[in-house]
């Protein structure tokens, strides 16, 4: 069973890949404007691209098109923490006894990264969350082989992702509003916030 669930994970994420060029903000607002499911619609939809290595930064955009600044950030934080669950529990379900990092010479180095992600809590999570160079569904799927907790995967999760959700957002909904201003005041402070949230977290973890 865990083969094939694996499979199909691997099947939809090379069917994705290879229909990347419809997956674009713009297609996806064609898509979910002036639809009565749309909310629904497009949390469904982030939960799948969290799952199959598509960059979540397209949800965002999109949410912003069609659902404005505030809905947009809304239902894009929903849609990522149910696909950041997905991701987590999916490789957790798999990963019963198939990796043991601990025991192999040539990954001592990983094994020595993952005791350190183990250790890390909810701060460490939130840490590894506000880069943004790192992609959203590997990060998704390292952390399920980890021993951290749920509620600290949630909780790290959602203070990581939040700051460059506002801002992708924020670019959605700038491109469909007269009045620019207020969305990009909330994207500069959502970058300002992803600068000095990891200072304040390391601060945070001295203290203890």
């Amino acid at each position: 069973m865990r083969l094939l669930v694996l499979a199909v994970v691997i099947g939809v994420s090379v069917a994705g890949y290879a229909g990347r060029a419809q997956l674009q903000p713009a297609a996806i607002q064609a898509l979910l404007v002036d639809n009565a499911w749309a909310p629904v619609a497009f949390v469904l939809a982030h939960i799948v691209v969290s799952l199959v290595f598509i960059p979540r930064t397209i949800m965002a955009v999109a949410a912003g098109l069609v659902f404005g600044l505030w809905a947009g950030i809304a239902l894009t934080t929903i849609g990522a923490m149910a696909g950041s669950i997905a991701g987590f529990a999916l490789v957790r379900y798999l990963h019963r006894g198939i990796f043991a990092l601990d025991g192999e010479r040539g990954l001592a180095w990983l094994a020595l990264l993952k005791k350190r992600l183990d250790d890390g809590g909810w701060r460490g999570v939130a840490l590894i969350r506000l880069v943004p160079i790192l992609p959203h569904t590997p990060v998704n799927y390292a952390f399920g082989l980890t021993q951290v907790s749920m509620v600290d995967y949630l909780w790290g999760t959602l203070l990581g992702l939040l700051p460059m959700t506002v801002f992708w957002v924020d670019v959605g909904a700038a491109g469909t509003q007269v009045s620019w201003i207020e969305p990009t005041l909330v994207g500069l402070a959502s970058l300002v916030a992803s600068l000095l949230l990891p200072r304040a977290l390391r601060w945070l973890r001295r203290q203890r």
